[in-house]
């Protein structure tokens, strides 16, 4: 009887710290809120899902992340102060807005100087990148883990094609609320009308603004071929998305937990330029089909790349954190420094 009773405490021993245990691992275990600037269907929303997929992977299933989609969590730049504060887990949003919080990352954003998915994977994941992220963590309290490759921002207008900077005159473009795009445009002759990314596909159709740019695969994501005709392929901005995540939140978690979600940024990443180089195409002739007519610049486009250049670079310099820096990025990209 003493050998039965003593078997028995052992067992309900045993079993009440597996049971502890369960309970434990399932209290940790968390749905991570992220933010998505971009409606379903977009390179935002493949990154989102790629991260999604490999985090819970990696985590055995004990965490994953739901997506909120199309701003539902509010504006982009909203979302960079809510995860700095820690009351949001992860934002996908694009680099312009970014940018304000972190200056350093405008030298991202210069016109023309992105010129090939190449390019923009060279300077994400490379030395370059590695410096953004530490620069952005320190500025604005947000770790970037991953990047969306969405291609080159595309002018789209309702009015009629645009092949020159002159053409755009009577336009009236929606930009970000970006410096950078705001004085790019000035450099081009018109001063662009900066909106929250929220308030563009009502503004174009109701007519408040004639045209917008970003990439292809956001053009289609978003059915802007419903209030815009005309497409012009300029060059001059590779649309860079970042994933961050809020360091609070990053750093409330275990170590096994934070390489988890860097691995996970890291495959999504990958996988966004896959898409890209997958998707580009077959959406621009679907668009054709959908009656968008597709122009080039005039002239190989550069007026548009002399006058961004040459009026903007100048500029900005110093807020990206000066001349060392641009060149540095610049001989990162294989190019002659200035």
């Amino acid at each position: 009887m003493k050998f039965t009773s003593k078997a028995t405490k052992v067992l309900s021993l045993s079993l009440c710290l597996a049971v502890s245990a369960v309970v434990s691992t399932m209290a940790q275990a968390k749905t991570f809120k992220v933010a998505v600037g971009d409606a379903a269907g977009g390179t935002q929303h493949e990154l989102g899902k790629k991260f999604n997929e490999v985090l819970m992977e990696k985590t055995g299933g004990k965490h994953d992340a739901k997506l909120f989609m199309n701003g539902q969590l509010g504006s982009e730049q909203d979302t960079v102060n809510d995860a700095a504060i820690g009351t949001l887990d992860f934002s996908i949003l694009a680099i312009n807005n970014v940018t304000p919080f972190s200056p350093s990352v405008g030298a991202l954003t210069l016109p023309y100087m992105i010129q090939s998915l190449d390019d923009a994977i060279t300077l994400t994941q490379g030395p370059v990148g590695e410096q953004l992220v530490e620069n952005t963590l320190r500025d604005a309290g947000v770790r970037i883990i991953g990047w969306a490759y969405s291609g080159f921002r595309v002018l789209t207008n309702s009015k009629h094609p645009v092949t020159t900077p002159a053409d755009l005159k009577d336009v009236v473009v929606r930009v970000p609320k970006n410096e950078i795009m705001i004085d790019t445009y000035k450099a081009w002759g018109i001063n662009a009308t900066p909106m929250a990314w929220s308030e563009t596909f009502t503004a174009l159709q109701q007519g408040v603004v004639d045209g917008q740019d970003n990439p292809y695969i956001t053009v289609y994501a978003m059915k802007f071929d419903e209030v815009q005709k005309y497409v012009t392929n300029l060059r001059y901005l590779f649309s860079i998305e970042p994933l961050i995540v809020s360091e609070s939140v990053f750093q409330d978690q275990s170590a096994e937990d934070q390489a988890a979600i860097l691995e996970a940024g890291k495959a999504a990443t990958a996988h966004s330029a896959q898409f890209l180089r997958d998707q580009e195409s077959k959406i621009k002739a679907e668009l054709t089909e959908k009656g968008m007519v597709i122009a080039d610049p005039a002239d190989n486009e550069k007026e548009w790349i002399d006058l961004a250049t040459s009026k903007v670079w100048p500029k900005y310099v110093d807020s990206i954190g000066g001349k060392d820096v641009l060149n540095n990025v610049l001989k990162s990209l294989g190019r002659d420094e200035i």
